[in-house]
Order: structure tokens, then C-alpha cells, then sequence
């Protein structure tokens, strides 16, 4: 990959899509991730205003240092970028107090818990954007955006413009090291940071970010998990299960069309 070229490629892109839209500039939420700290560096660079908000929601410190640390480092390298904290973790226990007691049991109730926490993110991402005039950005890559679709809907898939969506999280990181992004965030597991307890992707998942790049590519070429066996099998295997599983995020709602005569 021509990193450089990309770099730019992606700068101008955001530049010219956000003078289009007559938007002022850009909105990124920051976890202390690679992602979000690619997207917003790469924001910063286009000139344009750009805020970046921390939203923590019983964060893990290790989290926090990282986000802030971040936020730190595009203040004072960039002038045109703002950034801040906002705490939304009594947002969430509010929440989680109304609907305390319902179906305590289910299954499903961490999850939607954890999705919730995103969906809040998300809602706060809007709320500041549309007050500055700023066009929400996304910061999911490829292969979680349109293969394993590993975002909340309506949560972090929820966004105005997705400027790494089609470079996979293996190339992120090399636009991490060519833009100079702190090591801590670099060497840092990557994580969805909506869990009480440490969830890496890859525990949440079952295969590494390499792993899923290659079972993407396989896929694209027609194979299937009964062209593998060993690790390369069960890493298809686990793709396709996602895949499959996630098809209402990446597709459009369905509608159901009436026909002309019933009109």
C-alpha cells in the first residue's frame, strides 16, 4: 500500500466531501483505539474543525489514559481541533435504573446492555455535531463495517461518513505508523470497550483481525470453509457465522413494497 498516497487520498476526500456538504468540519468520537485515532488525526489534516469528544462509560483506565492522551496530542500538533470529555456513565446507570428488573435472565441483556452503551455514543456524537455543524465520522474499517460486522447498529454504524471503511485494520495500522500516533495506542489489543470486564475483539470473536482479512478475501474469491481444513476451516468458519449473522446491519432496511394495484 502507497501509505502516503492514501494518507492524502483520504484527507482530500474528507476535505472536499465536508465543502460539498457545507458542513464546517468533523465530529470523531475517541476510545483510545487505532481506528478512532486514525480517523481523527486524519480529520485534524484536512484543516477544517474538527472536535473530538472522549465518552467514557465505566471505562477502563487503560482506556481513558489512551483516549486522552490522544486528544492531547492532536491539541498540539494540529489548531483546528477541539477536544473534551464527556462522562456518560450516569446517562448509562439512569438507563440501566428505568429498565432494572426487566427480564433480568435473558440471555441477550449484556449484550443489549453493551449496545446501549454505544447507541448513548452515538447519540451524543449527533448532538454535537448538528449544534457545531459538523458531520459525524465514522471510524470502522473494512472488514467490521462489510465483513464480520463487528459495530452496533445504530451505534457506531450510525455516521454521516466513513472515511477507512475500505482499508482493512492490518492497513490501518500502517496509516497509524506513518501519521505517528502515540505507541501506547499502537501496541494497545483492540477493543469495543462496552464490557465491564476485558473483551478484546479477538476473545469476542474467535480470530485475529489477519485472520478475518484473509477469510474475507477467500470469501470474495468464492470459497467457502469446505475448501480449508485446521486453523483455516475454523478461521472460515467463524467469518461465515458472522457474516452471515450480520447481514441486517450492512444491508438497507427492507421495505416492503406494495403493489401499484393495492395503491
Amino acid at each position: 500500500m502507497q501509505t502516503q498516497k492514501v494518507i492524502d487520498h483520504i484527507v482530500n476526500w474528507l476535505k472536499d466531501y465536508a465543502t460539498k456538504a457545507n458542513s464546517k468540519g468533523f465530529v470523531v468520537g475517541v476510545s483510545g483505539g487505532i481506528d478512532s485515532a486514525v480517523v481523527s488525526t486524519l480529520a485534524a489534516k484536512t484543516g477544517l474543525q474538527t472536535l473530538v469528544l472522549e465518552m467514557p462509560i465505566r471505562q477502563k483506565a487503560d482506556q481513558v489514559d489512551r483516549a486522552q492522551d490522544h486528544i492531547e496530542f492532536l491539541k498540539s500538533n494540529f489548531s483546528n481541533v477541539e477536544g473534551f470529555r464527556v462522562d456518560l456513565t450516569p446517562t448509562f446507570e439512569s438507563f440501566e435504573k428505568t429498565t432494572d428488573g426487566y427480564k433480568d435472565d435473558s440471555p441477550n441483556k449484556n449484550l443489549a446492555e453493551a449496545n446501549t452503551r454505544s447507541r448513548l455514543r452515538m447519540v451524543t456524537l449527533y448532538y454535537y455535531g448538528q449544534i457545531n455543524g459538523l458531520l459525524v465520522t465514522g471510524t470502522g474499517n473494512k472488514v467490521e463495517d462489510f465483513g464480520v460486522g463487528f459495530f452496533t447498529k445504530y451505534g457506531d454504524g450510525g455516521v454521516d461518513i466513513s472515511p477507512i471503511a475500505d482499508l482493512y485494520k492490518t492497513q490501518v495500522y500502517e496509516i497509524a505508523k506513518e501519521l505517528g500516533i502515540l505507541e501506547s495506542i499502537q501496541q494497545a489489543k483492540p477493543t469495543d470497550g462496552l464490557w465491564e470486564v476485558d473483551r478484546t475483539d479477538e476473545d469476542q470473536i474467535g480470530a485475529t483481525y489477519p485472520e478475518l482479512e484473509w477469510a474475507m478475501e477467500q470469501q470474495l474469491s468464492g470459497k467457502t470453509a469446505q475448501d480449508f481444513e485446521g486453523r483455516e476451516k475454523e478461521v472460515m468458519t467463524i467469518y461465515l457465522r458472522f457474516n452471515k449473522a450480520t447481514q441486517h446491519k450492512m444491508n438497507p432496511i427492507p421495505v416492503c413494497e406494495i403493489p401499484v394495484e393495492l395503491k
